[in-house]
This record gives C-alpha cells, sequence and structure tokens, in this order.
C-alpha cells in the first residue's frame, strides 16, 4: 500500500470549486472588514492613537486564516482521518495548556489564552470547536451500522464531547463550553441517533447548565440582566441598552458609513457587539443584506453537505456549517437582546484572531467537501 497523500489528487480538467460558497465568503469577509473599521476607529484612537489598530490586526489574522483555508481546502480528507487523533488530542491539549504558568495568559480571571509564535496569543476553545466535529464525524460514519448500541457509539462519543466541554468550561469559558454542547447534541441529530438520547441528554445537560451558571456570579448577574432589560442601564446593562438604541437609531436606510454615533460608546464594540456598528450604519437594509449573504452561505454549505456520498465529509460539512450558522445567530440574538450575553464572536466581523483563523479554516474545510462531491456516482 502506498502512502495517503498529502494533497487532495482531482482528475485533470475537473473543475469543481463552487464559486457560489467562495463569493459569499469573499463578501462576508469584506462586509467585516468595512464594519470593524467603521466601528473601532473611534476606540482605536483613543486607546492606541492609530484609528486602524484593530483592522491592521484583523488583517494579520486574515492573512493567517487564508494561508491556513487554503491548506484545509486542498488537505486530502483520507490524509486528515489518518491525523485525526492528533488532531483531537492536540486540541485538548492546547486547551489543558491554558493552566499552565507561563504558557496560558490569564485575562480578567479567565484563563482562555495560550502563547503562540506570529500570533501573540491564541484561544484553544476555537479549535475545539471543529476538532470535536472532527471526532464525531468520524466516529459517527464509523458505527454508522451501529449508531444507537450505547457501549460502542454513544458512551465514546458523549465522553469524548463532556471532555472538551469540561475543559473549555473550567476556563472560566461557560459560553464557549455550552456551545461546544451543542455543537456536539447537533451532530448527534445528523448522524440520525434516536430521538430518546436527546431526552436522556436534557435530563443530564439542563440542571448541569444550571449548576455551571450558579458558580460564578457575574454569569448569574447576566442572566438577571436578560431577564430585567429595563434593570441598571448604566452599568450592567449598558453594552445591551446601547446596542439596542444603536439598531434603533439605524433606522431603515441607517446613518452611512460614516455617521455612526452610539456604537463608540459601546466597550469593546469590535467584539461582541460589532453588529450593532453595521445596523447603525446600514439600517434594516443592512440587517436584510447580511441576513441574504449569511443565508446563501450556509445553504450553499447545507447543499455542499447533502450532496456528498462520503458519510465522514458529509458529517464534517454539517458540523462546520452549524458552527458559523450558530455562532452568527447568537451573537445576532445577543446584541438585539433576544439572548443573554454571551461572549460569542460574531464570525468574520469580530475582532479577534483565534476566531477568524478558525472560521477561515472551517471554510477551506467546506471548500474541500464541495470540489470532491460525487460526480456521476463516483465519489473524487
Amino acid at each position: 500500500m502506498g502512502r495517503t497523500p498529502l494533497l487532495a489528487q482531482r482528475p485533470v480538467g475537473e473543475n469543481k470549486n463552487d464559486l457560489g460558497l467562495i463569493c459569499s465568503i469573499i463578501l462576508l469577509l469584506g462586509l467585516g472588514l468595512v464594519t470593524l473599521y467603521v466601528a473601532s476607529a473611534n476606540s482605536a484612537l483613543r486607546l492606541f492613537d492609530d484609528e486602524l489598530h484593530f483592522l491592521k490586526r484583523q488583517i494579520v489574522s486574515i492573512s493567517i486564516g487564508l494561508v491556513f483555508c487554503a491548506f484545509c481546502a486542498y488537505v486530502n480528507f483520507d490524509f486528515l482521518r489518518k491525523c485525526l487523533p492528533y488532531i483531537v488530542i492536540g486540541s485538548f491539549i492546547l486547551c489543558v495548556l491554558t493552566f499552565f504558568p507561563g504558557i496560558g495568559v490569564e485575562r480578567n480571571g479567565a484563563k482562555r489564552w495560550i502563547r503562540l509564535p506570529f500570533i501573540n496569543t491564541f484561544q484553544p476553545s476555537e479549535a475545539a470547536k471543529v476538532a470535536v466535529v472532527l471526532f464525531l464525524a468520524n466516529l459517527f460514519e464509523k458505527k454508522s451500522d451501529i449508531l444507537d448500541d450505547a457501549k460502542k457509539t454513544i458512551y465514546p462519543a458523549v465522553i469524548g464531547l463532556f471532555a472538551f466541554v469540561l475543559v473549555v468550561f473550567l476556563q472560566d469559558d461557560f459560553s464557549s463550553a455550552m456551545f461546544i454542547g451543542l455543537i456536539g447534541i447537533a451532530m448527534f441529530f445528523i448522524a440520525g441517533t434516536k430521538i430518546r438520547w436527546f431526552f436522556l441528554f436534557l435530563l443530564f445537560a439542563l440542571p448541569t447548565a444550571v449548576l455551571f451558571i450558579f458558580t460564578k456570579e457575574y454569569r448569574v448577574l447576566r442572566l438577571i440582566a436578560f431577564l430585567r432589560p429595563e434593570y441598571d442601564l448604566q452599568g450592567l446593562n449598558y453594552q445591551i441598552f446601547t446596542a439596542k438604541n444603536a439598531i434603533s437609531s439605524g433606522g431603515f436606510f441607517g446613518k452611512g458609513l460614516g455617521g455612526i454615533e452610539l456604537v463608540n460608546k459601546i466597550p469593546e464594540v469590535q467584539a461582541d457587539f460589532i453588529f450593532a456598528g453595521w445596523v447603525e450604519a446600514m439600517g434594516f437594509l443592512g440587517v436584510i443584506l447580511y441576513m441574504a449573504i449569511l443565508g446563501f452561505f450556509i445553504y450553499k454549505s447545507l447543499r455542499t453537505a447533502m450532496e456528498c456520498e462520503d458519510l465522514f465529509r458529509s458529517f464534517v460539512a454539517y458540523g462546520c456549517t452549524m458552527i458559523i450558522a450558530l455562532q452568527s445567530f447568537m451573537n445576532c440574538g445577543v446584541v438585539c437582546g433576544a439572548l443573554p450575553s454571551t461572549g460569542i464572536p460574531l464570525p468574520f466581523f469580530s475582532s479577534g484572531g483565534s476566531s477568524m483563523i478558525m472560521t477561515l479554516g472551517i471554510c477551506g474545510l467546506l471548500i474541500n467537501v464541495s470540489k470532491n462531491k460525487s460526480v456521476n456516482g463516483e465519489n473524487l
């Protein structure tokens, strides 16, 4: 048997690039860069005496992310699968390294980052999201004929998923831990496990989530802030209150890219609340445009997953789509006040190297699957 090639091999002359998917990614990246500059210029000028500070950092992250995207778009999936144990274990080790002095970086009491060359700090929980998708996709494909066997399929999947949820939670990152758990449950659903397992998950997950919430005071306060939006508008609810005002002030057509005002008053607007900047500038029309592009991206990604006859690739595409789609909807929900504050970034928009690099890596995997869909009944 020969060595598995690193890059995917395709017949000469075949051009299976999904241009629609690629164009939607480029459009989302472009909108994100414009929004980041518009929303963060005043903060960057005030904090760093350079209105392009956050934009420059984002361009560096995108540059690294595009290299990672290209690698993921052309890597041979058989090679990727052989390396899967190293990817999953390596991602878990990176999460554990956040607790080691000198390697882990603590900010505001949370140990969510590690020091890495070239990108300064990296948030391993972003890699954990993808690792969980790859782990479960591989397991469910291998066990597809005994999917509901508790000992051989369900228990190993739950143990692997819970290990990632727990280590991320211990970093004091409740939102990411719960998100990873949600993605894991979605993968169970996509794989086609029996519905009774979901009821068992809920019986375990709901009390666990409540317990996790009440282990930290700030989580309880976030819940109170969500349930009582009129409470402490100058303190606890200030970000949400100001973001909602910025959104409503945008009206239908928005104030234009140079006319935003209220967003400048939101602390750390370049991170989790950047969507408010887009809406204040572009109005409800901008929301329609964003949702249309995001919806097209999700449609193309799900179609890629459905048309792929290789079960492992299909599961990976479904899981990767869920990561970006759920993060996007959750972030927009938080900014609009429809969901409690989570700290989940907006893909393609929020400032943050870890999120951007992994988002583009996910896009690369989706492009890879789209290029290797079945043609005339044969997988490329």
